[in-house]
């Protein structure tokens, strides 16, 4: 029996249009409705992520959300941190560096000031547009060594980016966590950080072992994620390497796969 559903929202939950469906929406409801708990676990910020949970109805105390690919854990109704894992000021500045060398955009998210980058370009304000922020503009050679920062990201058109992937040092694998969540986001984070951590973390607060978890996502961030879950869900827009690790693909984003997946494994219609 499964207990808990961790779903990742932007080509999972979220159609192309960035909506839930409504078929997706009646599932989740009862889901929720037999006693089964329900996590959004996203890339983004939680001002991103508000939106979703007020529709949904998950913004009790035993509402729990994992926010910059488990960075941030929150208890949803008071912002009660359960978990948080950053990286530092001086990670910011090393990566603008090579991200300046391997001729790609950056930007970071600072706990002090938000979303920051050098320099304004599409895919930040991207960034700022889906998750409703503002943008300061900061040289990054200017931020405190210790300044909090919970993810460090370089952005740019897919094959500039695949480029710069290339080129990227081994060392920087042992030193951050590194995941693609879009063809044109790379993301460093904590080597603690991603949400196969942010779920187990949410499961062990209500005693709910991995075999009794299900995850759903579609991109490299939500690898670790599906090899917790007792059941890893791959969408059928889902990357092939997330595929490959899937213990069942669904339906697309734009199909209900979602639904689909809740209907036969939690619902059992």
């Amino acid at each position: 029996m499964y207990k808990l559903i961790a779903l990742d929202m932007d080509g999972t939950l979220l159609n192309s249009h960035g909506a839930i469906s409504p078929r997706n929406k009646q599932a989740i409801l009862a889901a929720i409705a037999q006693g089964t708990r329900v996590v959004l676990a996203s890339g983004r910020p939680l001002e991103g992520m508000n939106w979703a949970l007020e529709e949904l109805g998950m913004t009790g105390k035993d509402d729990y959300v994992a926010c910059y690919n488990g960075s941030l854990v929150y208890q949803v109704a008071d912002k009660r941190l359960l978990r948080s894992q950053t990286v530092t000021g001086a990670d910011a500045k090393k990566l603008a560096e090579l991200a300046n060398k391997l001729g790609v955009h950056v930007h970071a998210f600072s706990v002090k000031a938000g979303l920051i980058t050098p320099k304004h370009n599409y895919y930040t304000d991207h960034e700022a547009k889906i998750n409703g922020l503002s943008i300061t503009e900061v040289d990054f050679s200017t931020l405190s060594d210790d300044e909090e920062m919970l993810k460090v990201m370089m952005i740019d058109e897919p094959e500039k980016l695949s480029a710069a992937i290339a080129q990227l040092p081994a060392s920087l694998y042992e030193q951050y966590n590194i995941l693609q969540s879009a063809p044109f986001f790379l993301e460093f984070l904590h080597t603690d950080s991603h949400k196969g951590i942010g779920v187990k973390a949410i499961a062990q607060q209500f005693g709910i072992n991995a075999d009794e978890v299900i995850c759903m996502g579609d991109a490299g961030n939500d690898k670790q994620m599906l090899e917790y879950a007792g059941l890893g869900v791959a969408m059928a827009n889902a990357t092939d390497d997330i595929k490959a690790i899937a213990n069942h693909i669904t339906a697309s984003h734009n199909d209900d796969g979602v639904a689909l997946v809740i209907e036969e494994f939690v619902l059992n219609k």
